[in-house]
């Protein structure tokens, strides 16, 4: 009974679309041509009703009949057409999801709780820090790497051409990062009564280069990536001489800075990856093509990793630190991402270059700078900053990421 109330009641949305078709001649003969085969199936119903519904409903009759009325529904766009068309949408069989689909769904969701996940691993770094004992120096460079590669292959080299077309974004970020940022850092320091320790650490934090990890949320935010790796490569560059000059000023003494040794590892860690990425992107593109899905959530794992791995470094000096580095800590790389966007927009640059801005300035190389910490302050605690910024700044930077994923990006002009 059920099945023949509904071949009734898409029958009586067909008539009605068919009187509806009189008030536009055309339209009407055509709706009737290609409703011919499903209405004869209806006009046999008369005669014989078991037949009807052995004919409507065996065979996928009803299927065929809802698949012509939506196809002759297309040339009514009025709301009984439309709701015809609906009904036969409704009735077709479902199609399962293959495994590349439903992993693309499956992934889109982890993307997106990406501040979710730098959490829990930077937590489970701090409460079990021999959980990432592994995870030394070298796979450190190599995670870095894979997070450039990451990248590297969704860009080519028009992205860079369009980039040098327009150098102000470039210059802007580096006048944020080695200007704006290192004085904000010191300035956040003095007003959260930090001590001098911690003060030194935070200040060398905002006194290093981009951080690699903003490439990665530039492309969840659908940012510029091309400008996010130039600006982060701009920045990394000038940290051979803007650190140690910064840090002298700021705090009245010479962090050496080993300029060969950041080149060397600048080259190995950033520009041969996307150099790599985008020679693949050319010659390789239909590789490329089946790898480019799996490349967001790559990049998430090794931003995860390389987090944990610096805050298990100085798990018991983060926990003793108290909560007034940590609030000083998330105010200045939040109000960082919030000034990165403003006064950009202020400056009539793009939506795409101020998302781009904005978390090139919140997001710093903060395991670059603990590992300057190591290396070139006596006292230990100069690293817990550095450390405790790796955590907040890739929290900082992802949740702005995964905000503005879901914000359609309306201006596009450079």
């Amino acid at each position: 009974m059920k099945l023949l109330t509904s071949v009734v009641v898409l029958s009586a949305a067909a008539i009605l679309s068919v009187v509806h078709g009189f008030m536009t001649p055309a339209p009407q003969a055509s709706f009737v041509a290609k409703l011919d085969p499903a209405m004869s199936r209806i006009r046999r119903s008369r005669a014989s009703p078991s037949m009807a519904l052995s004919t409507a409903m065996g065979a996928n009759g009803a299927w065929r009949f809802l698949s012509a009325a939506r196809k002759a529904a297309v040339s009514l766009p009025t709301k009984s057409s439309t709701a015809l068309a609906s009904s036969a949408a409704d009735m077709a069989p479902k199609k399962k999801m293959t495994a590349f689909e439903m992993y693309e769904k499956g992934s889109e969701l982890i993307v997106n709780l990406f501040p979710i996940w730098t959490v829990l691993s930077s937590g489970l770094a701090l409460y079990r820090p021999e959980l990432f004992a592994w995870f030394t120096t070298k796979y450190f460079t190599w995670g870095l790497g894979l997070l450039m590669l990451s990248m590297g292959i969704t860009l080519s080299p028009q992205d860079f051409a369009d980039v040098l077309k327009r150098p102000s974004a470039v210059l802007v970020g580096f006048v944020f990062c080695y200007l704006f940022m290192p004085v904000f850092a010191y300035a956040t320091a003095q007003g959260f009564a930090l001590s001098p320790e911690m003060v030194a650490g935070l200040v060398l934090v905002g006194s290093i280069n981009g951080g690699q990890a903003s490439n990665l949320c530039t492309y969840i935010a659908k940012g510029d990536v091309a400008l996010s790796v130039m600006m982060t490569t701009a920045t990394t560059l000038g940290a051979i001489f803007m650190t140690p000059l910064l840090c002298k000023f700021l705090l009245g003494a010479i962090v050496p800075v080993d300029a060969v040794g950041i080149a060397l590892s600048t080259v190995q860690v950033v520009l041969a990856p996307i150099v790599l990425g985008m020679l693949a992107n050319k010659f390789l593109n239909r590789a490329v093509k089946a790898v480019l899905p799996f490349s967001p959530v790559v990049g998430m794992v090794s931003t995860c990793l390389l987090v944990a791995s610096a805050v298990a470094q100085c798990a018991p000096a983060i926990l003793g630190a108290g909560w007034s580095l940590q609030i000083a800590t998330i105010f200045y790389h939040l109000v960082a991402g919030v000034a990165g966007y403003a006064i950009p927009r202020f400056l009539k640059f793009s939506e795409t270059d101020s998302r781009t801005m904005a978390i090139e300035t919140a997001m710093k190389s903060s395991a670059f700078g603990f590992l300057l910490a190591s290396l070139h302050f006596p006292n230990f605690l100069v690293r817990v900053p550095p450390a405790v910024s790796v955590v907040w700044m890739a929290v900082t930077g992802s949740t702005l990421a995964v905000i503005w994923r879901f914000i359609p990006v309306k201006d596009e002009k450079k």
